[in-house]
């Protein structure tokens, strides 16, 4: 049996996976645009204090589950914004 790459029209549902970094194993719904799923992801981590730190998920790797397509991303640690190391918070 072949596997193929599944397609979605503008405007279809897909829902997305995440792999590594802060939101490792998330998954969020979304809206395919006319090209479908897109080719990155940017995520927005805020801490406590409201440091925000954009966070880059690339990769896409689709697949058909069923009547949903499912695409799982995967974090690009060097394209996003370097994690605040516990020990430099000033929040603690």
């Amino acid at each position: 049996m072949s596997e193929t790459t599944p397609t979605l029209a503008h405007g279809d549902e897909y829902i997305v996976f995440f792999v590594g970094g802060p939101y490792n194993g998330q998954n969020d719904t979304r809206i395919a645009t006319e090209a479908g799923w897109d080719d990155y992801v940017t995520l927005i981590a805020a801490d406590a204090v409201g440091s925000e730190t954009q966070l880059r998920y690339e990769s896409p790797v689709a697949k058909q589950v069923g009547d949903k397509v499912h695409v799982t991303y995967t974090w690009d640690q060097a394209d996003s914004e370097p994690l605040e190391d516990l020990d430099e918070r000033n929040d603690l």
